[in-house]
């Protein structure tokens, strides 16, 4: 018999909260697991002891962002009506059916008065310490990559202006190994390097300046952060997060940031091996990691060379006569070190004027081949050897199982696409407390598991 049911629910029943969430329910992990309240202490210095207005419990408050990022509700205000409406949400937040929930605006106010402050960081920080009392973080593989974030802002509205770039980070280091490498091949000493400043015009964004105009092959073009993300290989724990404008290339923060994470948390002792991008192979980098005896696995892009003209790996490199061999068995003999760190090998035209080969080895008019060696191409070799062997297949393969899997779950449930504000810092505390969601729930996941 069909029948429909016309009752309206205005009926007053006597019942629990408890017993309306589902025994399954993310939020149910999560409070059983997860003991939030470190936050008091860390929210402690932005709060009047004595006088003023009693506020809105700030672990209520922090909950609160958390469900927003947890479950991709990307409007303050949405949340809003979303925790008014969930049962789930309130009983997570602490709130009775009828206790009314803190208003959007007291939401984004909270969230701003912590800005200027390191709060979001150290809420980070204090969960990936909670990770390693778990056991759920081995410090001896990290893996590192960086992915784009749309910054809120036009791709029309910018301006161009002239920036002034100074020298590089390492430069002090380079001049060191320039000097060196010139005095064991008996050349004269470079005069002192001053600071070179490069006028380069870029594009600025009116709308949101910090962000940075960025073109990469294979990506969107427009004004663009960073996130440069680092998450431990045992159960992709992240545990490092940073944000850079668009334009700043990947390589650019990473040691410092390998260092940063390496004193916080003593991986001192425990990082054994490290698996990155192509983005990642540069001189300074591998020389850096082969001096911290950590075992590199760096992605390498494929050059093509010029058409017509045989590629570099034809030449053969002798370290003992410090010369390079040409495929006709033919020296290259050393003539100097420039400023920027490479050692020029140049042959002989005599030879080169009668080889076969000449027209695929070389276009240049007085019949010379010349070949550029970096003081640090040990290390770069170095890499690659590890990339080659059996176990730096395995890290490598490692990415897609770890890194490019937590960008994909930031971006695919909880609206790290786009950036929900303006600013640096704003994006800042958007990555951060992504990361800290997605950190909070598989901690929760995996200890549920453990339990039974």
């Amino acid at each position: 018999m069909l029948r429909s049911n016309s009752n309206v629910q205005n009926e007053f029943e006597f019942v629990c909260i408890e017993d309306l969430v589902h025994p399954n329910h993310p939020l149910r992990k999560i409070q059983k697991h997860i003991d939030f309240s470190f936050i008091l202490e860390l929210v402690r210095p932005y709060y009047c002891e004595d006088n003023g207005r009693p506020s809105a419990d700030p672990v209520m408050l922090f909950k609160m962002l958390f469900i927003g990022y947890l479950f991709g509700i990307r409007s303050e205000r949405q949340l809003e009506m979303e925790v008014h409406s969930n049962i789930a949400y309130r009983w997570f937040l602490g709130l009775n059916l009828q206790d009314r929930v803190p208003d959007h605006s007291t939401l984004s106010y909270f969230r701003e008065r912590l800005k200027e402050g390191d709060v979001f960081q150290k809420i980070f920080d204090r969960v990936v310490l909670l990770a390693m009392n778990h056991r759920l973080v081995g410090g001896r593989v990290l893996i590192t990559d960086s992915t784009h974030l749309k910054a809120n802002a036009n791709k029309r509205k910018l301006i161009k202006t002239q920036v002034t770039q100074s020298t590089k980070a390492y430069i002090d280091e380079l001049d060191q190994a320039v000097m060196a490498d010139r005095e064991a091949n008996g050349k004269n000493f470079l005069k002192a390097r001053k600071e070179v400043k490069e006028e380069k015009e870029m594009k600025v964004s009116t709308t949101d300046p910090d962000s940075g105009y960025m073109v990469r092959d294979g990506k969107p073009e427009g004004f663009f952060y960073l996130d440069h993300r680092t998450v431990d290989h045992k159960y992709n724990i992240i545990t490092d997060v940073h944000i850079t404008p668009g334009n700043v290339h990947d390589s650019v923060p990473y040691i410092d940031r390998l260092e940063h994470i390496v004193s916080k948390f003593g991986f001192e002792q425990t990082l054994e091996a490290v698996a990155l991008d192509a983005g990642y192979f540069t001189s300074y980098i591998c020389k850096k990691l082969q001096e911290k005896n950590i075992f590199a696995v760096v992605g390498r892009r494929a050059y093509t060379p010029i058409k017509g003209l045989m590629s570099k790996w034809r030449f053969k490199y002798d370290a003992e006569k410090n010369v390079y061999r040409c495929p006709q068995k033919h020296e290259l003999a050393y003539v100097t070190t420039d400023r920027e760190g490479y050692r020029h090998y140049k042959s002989d035209p005599k030879h080169c004027a009668q080889c076969p080969l000449l027209k695929e080895c070389t276009r240049s008019r007085n019949r010379t081949k010349v070949i550029t060696r970096h003081v640090w191409q040990d290390s770069k070799e170095w890499v690659r050897a590890n990339s080659r062997s059996q176990s730096g297949k395995y890290l490598y393969r490692l990415r897609y199982q770890t890194i490019e899997r937590s960008f994909a779950d930031a971006k695919e449930l909880h609206g790290l696409r786009y950036c929900r504000f303006r600013g640096i810092k704003k994006v800042q505390q958007q990555a951060l407390l992504t990361a800290t969601c997605q950190k909070i729930k598989k901690i929760a996941n995996i200890l549920d598991k453990r339990a039974g």
